[in-house]
Protein backbone atom coordinates (compact mmCIF):
# COMPACT_ATOMS: atom_id res chain seq x y z
CA UNK A 1 0.00 0.00 0.00
CA UNK A 2 1.49 3.37 -0.65
CA UNK A 3 1.53 5.87 2.48
CA UNK A 4 -2.05 6.84 2.47
CA UNK A 5 -1.67 9.85 5.02
CA UNK A 6 0.55 13.42 4.80
CA UNK A 7 0.38 15.25 7.78
CA UNK A 8 -0.31 18.73 7.12
CA UNK A 9 0.08 21.65 9.30
CA UNK A 10 -2.79 23.78 9.05
CA UNK A 11 -2.62 25.51 5.49
CA UNK A 12 -1.14 28.87 4.62
CA UNK A 13 -3.62 31.99 5.53
CA UNK A 14 -2.09 33.53 1.90
CA UNK A 15 -3.13 29.92 -0.33
CA UNK A 16 -6.75 30.98 -0.07
CA UNK A 17 -9.37 34.13 0.84
CA UNK A 18 -12.10 33.40 2.93
CA UNK A 19 -14.59 36.38 2.65
CA UNK A 20 -16.85 35.43 5.83
CA UNK A 21 -17.27 32.19 8.38
CA UNK A 22 -20.64 31.88 7.02
CA UNK A 23 -20.48 31.72 3.21
CA UNK A 24 -20.89 28.57 3.17
CA UNK A 25 -20.51 27.38 -0.82
CA UNK A 26 -22.90 29.03 -3.81
CA UNK A 27 -25.41 26.58 -3.47
CA UNK A 28 -28.05 25.42 -6.00
CA UNK A 29 -31.14 23.85 -5.24
CA UNK A 30 -30.47 20.85 -6.99
CA UNK A 31 -27.62 19.03 -8.94
CA UNK A 32 -27.54 21.67 -11.80
CA UNK A 33 -24.43 22.91 -12.49
CA UNK A 34 -23.72 26.71 -13.12
CA UNK A 35 -21.07 29.28 -13.95
CA UNK A 36 -19.41 31.35 -11.34
CA UNK A 37 -20.53 34.72 -11.35
CA UNK A 38 -16.92 35.79 -10.93
CA UNK A 39 -14.60 33.76 -13.19
CA UNK A 40 -11.20 33.73 -13.77
CA UNK A 41 -8.94 36.26 -15.52
CA UNK A 42 -8.20 32.99 -18.22
CA UNK A 43 -11.55 33.58 -20.61
CA UNK A 44 -11.17 29.09 -21.03
CA UNK A 45 -11.10 28.39 -17.26
CA UNK A 46 -14.38 28.46 -15.72
CA UNK A 47 -16.31 28.09 -12.30
CA UNK A 48 -18.55 25.49 -11.96
CA UNK A 49 -20.86 24.55 -8.82
CA UNK A 50 -23.60 21.97 -8.09
CA UNK A 51 -25.17 20.99 -5.09
CA UNK A 52 -26.72 17.27 -4.88
CA UNK A 53 -29.96 16.94 -3.10
CA UNK A 54 -28.27 15.30 -0.12
CA UNK A 55 -26.08 18.23 0.47
CA UNK A 56 -22.85 17.20 -1.16
CA UNK A 57 -21.23 20.46 -2.74
CA UNK A 58 -19.59 20.05 -6.11
CA UNK A 59 -17.06 22.79 -7.45
CA UNK A 60 -14.57 22.69 -9.91
CA UNK A 61 -12.40 24.86 -12.25
CA UNK A 62 -13.07 23.74 -15.87
CA UNK A 63 -9.54 24.14 -18.29
CA UNK A 64 -9.83 22.18 -21.80
CA UNK A 65 -6.68 23.53 -22.44
CA UNK A 66 -4.92 21.42 -19.20
CA UNK A 67 -3.06 18.26 -20.13
CA UNK A 68 -4.34 16.66 -16.35
CA UNK A 69 -7.17 16.77 -13.95
CA UNK A 70 -7.42 16.53 -10.42
CA UNK A 71 -9.99 15.32 -8.42
CA UNK A 72 -10.85 14.82 -4.04
CA UNK A 73 -12.85 14.98 -1.13
CA UNK A 74 -12.47 17.44 1.41
CA UNK A 75 -14.11 16.63 4.82
CA UNK A 76 -14.91 19.16 7.24
CA UNK A 77 -13.46 17.50 10.03
CA UNK A 78 -9.96 17.00 11.66
CA UNK A 79 -8.61 17.16 15.74
CA UNK A 80 -10.69 19.98 16.48
CA UNK A 81 -13.37 18.37 15.98
CA UNK A 82 -12.74 15.28 18.17
CA UNK A 83 -13.53 14.66 22.12
CA UNK A 84 -10.49 14.59 23.54
CA UNK A 85 -10.69 11.00 24.72
CA UNK A 86 -10.68 10.10 20.71
CA UNK A 87 -8.07 12.49 19.97
CA UNK A 88 -6.59 11.24 16.68
CA UNK A 89 -9.19 9.52 15.17
CA UNK A 90 -9.65 11.54 12.14
CA UNK A 91 -6.21 11.16 11.12
CA UNK A 92 -6.39 7.00 11.99
CA UNK A 93 -10.26 7.03 10.03
CA UNK A 94 -8.22 8.50 6.87
CA UNK A 95 -5.72 5.46 7.27
CA UNK A 96 -8.73 3.09 7.41
CA UNK A 97 -10.26 4.51 4.59
CA UNK A 98 -7.41 2.89 2.02
CA UNK A 99 -7.88 0.15 3.78
CA UNK A 100 -10.61 -1.10 1.44
CA UNK A 101 -14.10 -0.83 1.29
CA UNK A 102 -17.18 -3.43 0.85
CA UNK A 103 -16.56 -3.73 -2.44
CA UNK A 104 -12.35 -3.63 -2.52
CA UNK A 105 -9.49 -4.44 -0.16
CA UNK A 106 -6.52 -2.60 0.31
CA UNK A 107 -4.29 -4.09 -2.24
CA UNK A 108 -7.35 -3.42 -4.64
CA UNK A 109 -7.21 0.30 -3.78
CA UNK A 110 -3.68 0.24 -4.81
CA UNK A 111 -3.86 -1.30 -7.23
CA UNK A 112 -7.14 0.30 -9.03
CA UNK A 113 -4.98 3.75 -8.51
CA UNK A 114 -2.02 2.51 -10.49
CA UNK A 115 -3.83 0.98 -13.51
CA UNK A 116 -4.86 4.72 -13.82
CA UNK A 117 -1.51 6.12 -13.48
CA UNK A 118 -2.93 8.16 -10.97
CA UNK A 119 -0.90 10.13 -8.14
CA UNK A 120 -3.35 9.60 -5.26
CA UNK A 121 -2.63 10.89 -1.58
CA UNK A 122 -4.58 11.98 1.38
CA UNK A 123 -4.50 14.20 4.39
CA UNK A 124 -5.90 15.40 7.97
CA UNK A 125 -4.97 18.25 9.79
CA UNK A 126 -6.71 20.06 13.00
CA UNK A 127 -9.36 21.11 10.95
CA UNK A 128 -9.89 19.18 7.05
CA UNK A 129 -9.21 15.83 6.11
CA UNK A 130 -9.12 15.27 2.35
CA UNK A 131 -8.56 12.37 -0.32
CA UNK A 132 -7.30 13.09 -3.89
CA UNK A 133 -5.81 12.24 -7.17
CA UNK A 134 -4.33 13.62 -10.39
CA UNK A 135 -4.67 12.05 -13.31
CA UNK A 136 -4.86 12.65 -17.34
CA UNK A 137 -8.20 13.49 -18.46
CA UNK A 138 -9.94 10.55 -19.68
CA UNK A 139 -9.26 8.89 -16.35
CA UNK A 140 -11.12 11.47 -14.37
CA UNK A 141 -14.40 9.77 -13.62
CA UNK A 142 -12.38 5.99 -13.03
CA UNK A 143 -10.57 8.08 -10.33
CA UNK A 144 -13.72 9.65 -8.98
CA UNK A 145 -15.35 5.98 -8.87
CA UNK A 146 -12.44 4.77 -6.58
CA UNK A 147 -12.40 8.01 -4.08
CA UNK A 148 -16.05 7.82 -3.88
CA UNK A 149 -15.94 3.50 -3.18
CA UNK A 150 -12.96 4.33 -0.24
CA UNK A 151 -15.18 7.08 1.08
CA UNK A 152 -17.58 4.52 2.64
CA UNK A 153 -15.08 2.33 4.00
CA UNK A 154 -15.51 -1.55 5.44
CA UNK A 155 -13.70 -0.90 8.64
CA UNK A 156 -12.90 -4.39 9.14
CA UNK A 157 -11.41 -5.52 12.36
CA UNK A 158 -8.53 -6.81 11.52
CA UNK A 159 -7.34 -3.84 9.44
CA UNK A 160 -8.53 -1.81 12.44
CA UNK A 161 -6.07 -3.86 14.84
CA UNK A 162 -3.07 -3.69 12.38
CA UNK A 163 -3.78 -0.42 11.13
CA UNK A 164 -3.28 0.95 15.18
CA UNK A 165 -0.16 -0.63 15.49
CA UNK A 166 1.06 1.55 12.16
CA UNK A 167 -0.65 4.75 14.05
CA UNK A 168 1.49 4.13 17.47
CA UNK A 169 4.39 3.95 15.77
CA UNK A 170 3.85 7.08 14.09
CA UNK A 171 3.24 8.67 17.29
CA UNK A 172 6.70 7.25 18.40
CA UNK A 173 8.63 8.66 15.73
CA UNK A 174 7.04 12.46 15.70
CA UNK A 175 7.73 12.08 19.25
CA UNK A 176 11.80 11.99 18.54
CA UNK A 177 11.43 14.54 16.22
CA UNK A 178 12.48 18.05 18.08
CA UNK A 179 10.36 20.49 16.00
CA UNK A 180 7.10 18.36 16.14
CA UNK A 181 7.67 17.90 19.98
CA UNK A 182 7.80 21.41 20.37
CA UNK A 183 5.16 22.74 17.44
CA UNK A 184 2.92 20.21 19.42
CA UNK A 185 3.43 21.90 22.94
CA UNK A 186 3.02 24.97 21.31
CA UNK A 187 -0.48 24.45 20.31
CA UNK A 188 -1.47 22.48 23.29
CA UNK A 189 -0.40 25.53 25.68
CA UNK A 190 -1.71 28.20 23.26
CA UNK A 191 -4.64 26.69 22.51
CA UNK A 192 -5.17 25.16 25.76
CA UNK A 193 -9.06 24.17 26.42
CA UNK A 194 -9.78 24.92 22.35
CA UNK A 195 -9.85 21.77 20.22
CA UNK A 196 -7.36 23.82 18.14
CA UNK A 197 -5.02 21.80 20.89
CA UNK A 198 -5.48 18.33 20.04
CA UNK A 199 -3.18 15.95 18.64
CA UNK A 200 -3.25 15.52 14.99
CA UNK A 201 -1.87 12.05 15.44
CA UNK A 202 -3.51 11.89 18.96
CA UNK A 203 -1.76 10.11 21.74
CA UNK A 204 -0.40 6.92 22.52
CA UNK A 205 -3.14 6.57 25.18
CA UNK A 206 -6.10 7.99 22.68
CA UNK A 207 -5.05 5.40 20.19
CA UNK A 208 -4.46 2.80 22.10
CA UNK A 209 -7.56 2.86 23.62
CA UNK A 210 -9.84 4.01 20.55
CA UNK A 211 -11.94 0.95 19.46
CA UNK A 212 -13.30 0.14 16.62
CA UNK A 213 -17.24 1.22 17.63
CA UNK A 214 -16.00 4.47 18.36
CA UNK A 215 -14.70 5.08 14.92
CA UNK A 216 -17.49 3.95 13.27
CA UNK A 217 -20.19 5.96 15.38
CA UNK A 218 -17.22 9.35 14.49
CA UNK A 219 -17.32 8.38 10.73
CA UNK A 220 -21.22 8.49 10.59
CA UNK A 221 -21.62 12.03 12.47
CA UNK A 222 -19.26 13.61 10.52
CA UNK A 223 -18.34 11.76 7.39
CA UNK A 224 -21.70 12.94 5.66
CA UNK A 225 -22.30 14.53 2.47
CA UNK A 226 -23.41 18.02 4.19
CA UNK A 227 -20.13 18.29 5.54
CA UNK A 228 -18.27 17.79 2.72
CA UNK A 229 -17.20 19.18 -0.85
CA UNK A 230 -16.25 17.38 -4.35
CA UNK A 231 -13.64 19.75 -5.94
CA UNK A 232 -11.99 19.13 -9.50
CA UNK A 233 -9.86 21.12 -11.35
CA UNK A 234 -7.97 20.72 -15.29
CA UNK A 235 -9.58 19.27 -18.23
CA UNK A 236 -12.85 17.61 -17.24
CA UNK A 237 -16.78 17.77 -18.44
CA UNK A 238 -18.46 19.15 -15.40
CA UNK A 239 -21.70 17.96 -16.58
CA UNK A 240 -20.66 14.68 -16.37
CA UNK A 241 -18.93 14.84 -13.26
CA UNK A 242 -22.27 15.65 -11.63
CA UNK A 243 -23.94 12.88 -13.26
CA UNK A 244 -21.53 10.54 -11.63
CA UNK A 245 -21.26 12.05 -8.40
CA UNK A 246 -25.13 11.56 -8.06
CA UNK A 247 -24.97 8.34 -8.79
CA UNK A 248 -21.85 7.37 -6.70
CA UNK A 249 -22.40 9.80 -3.83
CA UNK A 250 -26.51 10.51 -4.19
CA UNK A 251 -27.47 7.64 -1.68
CA UNK A 252 -25.06 9.37 1.35
CA UNK A 253 -27.14 10.10 4.15
CA UNK A 254 -26.96 13.90 5.41
CA UNK A 255 -26.79 14.24 9.03
CA UNK A 256 -26.16 18.39 9.44
CA UNK A 257 -22.82 17.95 11.59
CA UNK A 258 -21.53 20.86 12.99
CA UNK A 259 -17.86 22.45 14.08
CA UNK A 260 -18.42 23.55 18.00
CA UNK A 261 -16.48 27.06 18.06
CA UNK A 262 -15.48 27.49 21.92
CA UNK A 263 -14.51 30.79 23.11
CA UNK A 264 -10.99 31.22 23.49
CA UNK A 265 -8.68 33.06 26.00
CA UNK A 266 -5.15 32.56 24.48
CA UNK A 267 -2.86 30.53 26.75
CA UNK A 268 0.47 31.46 28.83
CA UNK A 269 3.47 29.22 28.81
CA UNK A 270 7.35 29.16 29.36
CA UNK A 271 8.01 25.66 29.16
CA UNK A 272 11.07 23.77 28.84
CA UNK A 273 11.15 19.98 27.19
CA UNK A 274 14.19 17.39 27.08
CA UNK A 275 14.92 15.01 24.46
CA UNK A 276 17.58 12.26 24.15
CA UNK A 277 18.04 12.13 20.56
CA UNK A 278 18.82 16.06 19.71
CA UNK A 279 21.97 17.87 19.76
CA UNK A 280 20.37 20.80 19.67
CA UNK A 281 18.12 23.14 21.24
CA UNK A 282 14.65 24.63 19.45
CA UNK A 283 13.46 27.38 20.47
CA UNK A 284 9.55 28.73 19.96
CA UNK A 285 8.12 31.94 20.72
CA UNK A 286 3.93 32.13 19.40
CA UNK A 287 1.48 34.57 20.47
CA UNK A 288 -2.42 35.24 18.24
CA UNK A 289 -3.07 36.20 15.07
CA UNK A 290 -5.90 36.65 12.60
CA UNK A 291 -8.41 34.02 11.66
CA UNK A 292 -8.22 32.45 8.26
CA UNK A 293 -11.46 34.40 7.88
CA UNK A 294 -10.03 38.40 8.88
CA UNK A 295 -9.39 40.59 6.44
CA UNK A 296 -5.92 41.67 8.30
CA UNK A 297 -4.52 37.74 7.31
CA UNK A 298 -2.81 38.88 4.66
CA UNK A 299 -1.58 42.01 6.29
CA UNK A 300 0.00 39.13 9.38
CA UNK A 301 1.45 37.06 6.16
CA UNK A 302 2.96 39.52 4.77
CA UNK A 303 5.13 41.17 7.87
CA UNK A 304 6.10 37.23 9.14
CA UNK A 305 7.62 37.21 5.40
CA UNK A 306 9.84 40.21 6.22
CA UNK A 307 10.57 38.78 9.22
CA UNK A 308 11.62 35.92 8.51
CA UNK A 309 10.79 33.84 5.40
CA UNK A 310 13.63 32.89 4.22
CA UNK A 311 17.04 34.35 2.69
CA UNK A 312 16.40 37.72 3.01
CA UNK A 313 14.57 38.16 6.03
CA UNK A 314 15.18 39.70 9.12
CA UNK A 315 15.81 36.57 11.41
CA UNK A 316 17.86 35.32 8.39
CA UNK A 317 20.75 38.21 8.63
CA UNK A 318 20.27 38.55 12.59
CA UNK A 319 20.66 35.45 12.99
CA UNK A 320 21.94 32.55 10.47
CA UNK A 321 23.87 34.77 8.11
CA UNK A 322 26.32 35.71 10.85
CA UNK A 323 26.24 31.67 12.07
CA UNK A 324 24.46 32.45 15.54
CA UNK A 325 21.80 29.80 14.77
CA UNK A 326 21.32 27.24 12.18
CA UNK A 327 17.37 28.07 11.60
CA UNK A 328 15.11 31.00 11.85
CA UNK A 329 12.29 31.70 10.98
CA UNK A 330 8.55 33.24 11.54
CA UNK A 331 4.99 31.86 10.22
CA UNK A 332 1.72 32.93 10.21
CA UNK A 333 -0.92 30.20 10.60
CA UNK A 334 -4.93 31.13 9.95
CA UNK A 335 -6.99 28.92 11.64
CA UNK A 336 -10.83 28.55 11.24
CA UNK A 337 -12.13 31.24 14.22
CA UNK A 338 -8.23 32.15 15.60
CA UNK A 339 -5.01 32.20 14.37
CA UNK A 340 -1.36 32.45 15.51
CA UNK A 341 2.01 33.72 14.71
CA UNK A 342 5.83 32.11 15.71
CA UNK A 343 9.12 32.57 15.75
CA UNK A 344 11.24 29.59 15.56
CA UNK A 345 15.21 29.04 15.24
CA UNK A 346 17.01 25.98 15.91
CA UNK A 347 20.67 26.54 17.76
CA UNK A 348 23.38 25.36 20.11
CA UNK A 349 22.02 24.72 23.62
CA UNK A 350 24.48 27.35 25.25
CA UNK A 351 22.83 30.05 22.94
CA UNK A 352 18.94 29.58 23.88
CA UNK A 353 19.04 33.30 25.71
CA UNK A 354 20.92 34.89 23.16
CA UNK A 355 19.17 33.52 20.63
CA UNK A 356 15.60 34.52 22.22
CA UNK A 357 17.16 38.00 22.55
CA UNK A 358 17.40 38.44 18.99
CA UNK A 359 14.43 36.76 17.98
CA UNK A 360 12.16 39.09 20.64
CA UNK A 361 14.38 42.22 19.43
CA UNK A 362 13.63 41.61 15.75
CA UNK A 363 10.23 41.13 16.38
CA UNK A 364 9.58 44.29 18.54
CA UNK A 365 11.45 46.47 15.31
CA UNK A 366 10.03 45.42 12.37
CA UNK A 367 7.05 47.46 12.45
CA UNK A 368 9.13 50.55 12.75
CA UNK A 369 11.72 49.04 10.22
CA UNK A 370 9.58 48.44 8.02
CA UNK A 371 9.62 50.16 4.41
CA UNK A 372 7.76 50.38 1.01
CA UNK A 373 10.86 48.55 -0.84
CA UNK A 374 10.31 45.33 2.01
CA UNK A 375 6.50 45.78 1.45
CA UNK A 376 6.83 45.67 -2.53
CA UNK A 377 9.39 42.19 -2.49
CA UNK A 378 7.38 40.12 0.15
CA UNK A 379 4.04 40.92 -1.66
CA UNK A 380 5.77 40.31 -5.40
CA UNK A 381 7.73 36.94 -3.65
CA UNK A 382 3.79 35.30 -2.41
CA UNK A 383 2.08 37.02 -4.89
CA UNK A 384 4.08 34.98 -7.56
CA UNK A 385 3.80 31.45 -5.03
CA UNK A 386 0.18 31.88 -5.17
CA UNK A 387 0.21 32.25 -8.66
CA UNK A 388 2.61 29.29 -9.32
CA UNK A 389 0.83 27.20 -7.43
CA UNK A 390 -2.63 27.51 -8.98
CA UNK A 391 -0.76 26.68 -12.74
CA UNK A 392 -1.28 22.67 -12.30
CA UNK A 393 -4.87 21.29 -11.89
CA UNK A 394 -3.59 19.86 -8.26
CA UNK A 395 -3.35 23.54 -6.87
CA UNK A 396 -6.91 24.76 -8.07
CA UNK A 397 -8.25 21.69 -6.84
CA UNK A 398 -6.41 22.29 -3.32
CA UNK A 399 -7.23 25.64 -3.41
CA UNK A 400 -10.96 25.26 -4.07
CA UNK A 401 -11.00 22.56 -1.41
CA UNK A 402 -9.58 24.82 1.32
CA UNK A 403 -12.03 27.80 0.60
CA UNK A 404 -14.82 25.82 0.96
CA UNK A 405 -13.56 24.07 4.42
CA UNK A 406 -12.64 27.62 5.99
CA UNK A 407 -16.16 28.87 4.89
CA UNK A 408 -15.03 31.02 2.00
CA UNK A 409 -16.90 32.19 -0.88
CA UNK A 410 -14.98 31.67 -4.11
CA UNK A 411 -12.84 34.32 -5.84
CA UNK A 412 -10.70 33.58 -8.97
CA UNK A 413 -7.13 33.08 -7.95
CA UNK A 414 -6.04 36.52 -9.82
CA UNK A 415 -8.47 38.20 -7.96
CA UNK A 416 -6.66 36.79 -4.55
CA UNK A 417 -2.74 37.87 -6.04
CA UNK A 418 -4.78 41.13 -6.25
CA UNK A 419 -5.75 41.12 -2.53
CA UNK A 420 -1.82 40.53 -1.67
CA UNK A 421 -0.33 42.59 -4.04
CA UNK A 422 -2.76 45.42 -2.42
CA UNK A 423 -1.59 45.15 0.94
CA UNK A 424 0.04 48.60 2.46
CA UNK A 425 2.18 49.51 5.41
CA UNK A 426 -1.01 51.34 7.11
CA UNK A 427 -2.37 47.71 6.76
CA UNK A 428 0.30 46.08 8.77
CA UNK A 429 0.47 48.73 11.23
CA UNK A 430 -3.57 48.00 11.71
CA UNK A 431 -2.51 44.39 11.82
CA UNK A 432 -0.11 44.59 14.68
CA UNK A 433 -2.33 47.06 16.44
CA UNK A 434 -5.20 44.31 16.57
CA UNK A 435 -2.52 41.80 17.15
CA UNK A 436 0.26 42.88 19.33
CA UNK A 437 3.53 41.19 18.56
CA UNK A 438 4.19 40.06 22.47
CA UNK A 439 4.53 36.07 22.76
CA UNK A 440 2.61 34.54 24.94
CA UNK A 441 3.58 31.15 24.53
CA UNK A 442 7.85 29.73 25.19
CA UNK A 443 8.62 26.34 24.11
CA UNK A 444 12.51 25.43 24.44
CA UNK A 445 13.06 21.84 23.30
CA UNK A 446 16.73 21.09 24.28
CA UNK A 447 19.19 17.79 24.89
CA UNK A 448 18.79 15.58 27.98
CA UNK A 449 21.57 16.66 30.24
CA UNK A 450 21.32 13.29 31.46
CA UNK A 451 21.97 11.68 28.50
CA UNK A 452 24.62 11.47 25.76
CA UNK A 453 22.37 12.46 22.25
CA UNK A 454 24.23 9.48 20.45
CA UNK A 455 21.48 8.51 17.62
CA UNK A 456 20.23 5.55 20.95
CA UNK A 457 16.89 5.23 20.66
CA UNK A 458 15.13 7.87 22.53
CA UNK A 459 12.64 8.03 25.31
CA UNK A 460 9.43 7.89 24.22
CA UNK A 461 8.23 11.22 26.00
CA UNK A 462 9.47 14.24 26.77
CA UNK A 463 10.02 15.37 30.36
CA UNK A 464 9.03 18.60 30.87
CA UNK A 465 9.91 21.52 34.00
CA UNK A 466 8.41 25.23 33.89
CA UNK A 467 5.56 27.45 34.81
CA UNK A 468 2.15 28.01 32.75
CA UNK A 469 -1.10 29.84 33.39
Amino acid sequence: MKNASSLHSPASALAHSPASANAQSPAGANAQGAASAREPANPLVRHRTARLPNGLEIQAEVDPTAHTSAIGFFVKTGARDEPTELMGVSHFLEHMMFKGSEKRRAEDVNRDFDELGAAQNAFTTGELTAYHAHVLPDRTHEALEILADILRPSLRPADFDEEKGVILEEIAMYADQPFWVGYEAMMEHLYAGHGLSHRVLGTKESVGALTREQMAAYFDARYTPDNAVLVAAGNLDFDALVRDAERLCGHWKPAAPARTYTEWTPGHADTTLTLRNTARAYVLLSMPGPSIQHDLRYAAGILMHVLGGGDGSRLHWALVEPGIAEEASSSYDGHDGAGDITLFAVCDPDKVGEIEAILRRELAAVVDSLTEDDLLRARSRIATGAAAAGERPAGRMFRLGTLWGYGAEYIPLEAEVDRISAVTLADIRTCVAAYPLVPTVRIVVAPDPDAEATGDEASDDAASSGSED
